[in-house]
């Protein structure tokens, strides 16, 4: 097998799976206030691609970078890591 380039991967909790083949992936970070030093949560959203439209919202998830697949989507999904309860 061929050894293909790193790509990026992100793991997130699904807020929407309300579009075909598609899910909206919601990662948090925890980021240190450069003047305060107060912690902050930044959320960041990203669009990837279901192919057997199997997650729910809440599921946690693992996103992989690929190629653009549509305007917002350049993200497909790995392994759901943890079922929502």
């Amino acid at each position: 097998m061929e050894n293909r380039n790193l790509r990026k991967e992100r793991i997130g909790v699904v807020t929407s799976n309300k579009m075909e083949k598609s899910i909206v992936v919601a990662e948090v970070k925890r980021v240190k206030h450069p003047m305060y030093g107060k912690f902050v949560l930044k959320t960041k959203k990203y669009v990837a691609q279901d192919d057997t439209n199997d997650c729910n919202i809440g599921d946690t998830v693992k996103i992989m970078e690929t190629r653009p697949l549509s305007k917002s989507k350049c993200w497909r999904l790995v392994e759901i890591l943890e079922r929502a309860k």
